[in-house]
C-alpha cells in the first residue's frame, strides 16, 4: 500500500470528508495539521502553489483535494493509485 499524507486543518469539512473516503477504504494515513505557518509553506511548495486544504499525496503523486480524490475514487482510479 502507498503512503499516504493529508494536509488538513481542524475545521475544514473537505478535510474530515476526505479522512473519511479514506477511513472507509481502510486506508491508514498520515495527517499533517498545518496551523504552523512553515508546514503551510512546505505544504504548498509540494502541491505546486495550492494553498487551500485539504491537499493529499499518495506516495510520490499529488492527487489534490477532496473533490480530485473523490472524482478518482467515482473513476475507479483511486484504488489501483492506492495499491501502487
Amino acid at each position: 500500500m502507498a503512503k499516504v499524507e493529508i494536509y488538513t486543518t481542524p475545521t475544514c469539512p473537505y478535510c474530515y470528508a476526505a479522512k473519511a473516503l479514506l477511513d472507509d477504504k481502510g486506508v491508514q494515513y498520515e495527517e499533517i495539521t498545518v496551523l504552523d505557518p512553515d508546514l503551510r509553506a512546505k505544504m504548498t511548495e509540494r502541491a505546486h502553489g495550492r494553498r487551500t486544504v485539504p491537499q493529499i499525496f499518495v506516495g510520490d503523486t499529488h492527487v489534490g483535494g477532496y473533490d480530485d480524490m473523490a472524482a478518482l475514487d467515482r473513476q475507479g482510479n483511486l484504488d489501483p493509485l492506492l495499491q501502487a
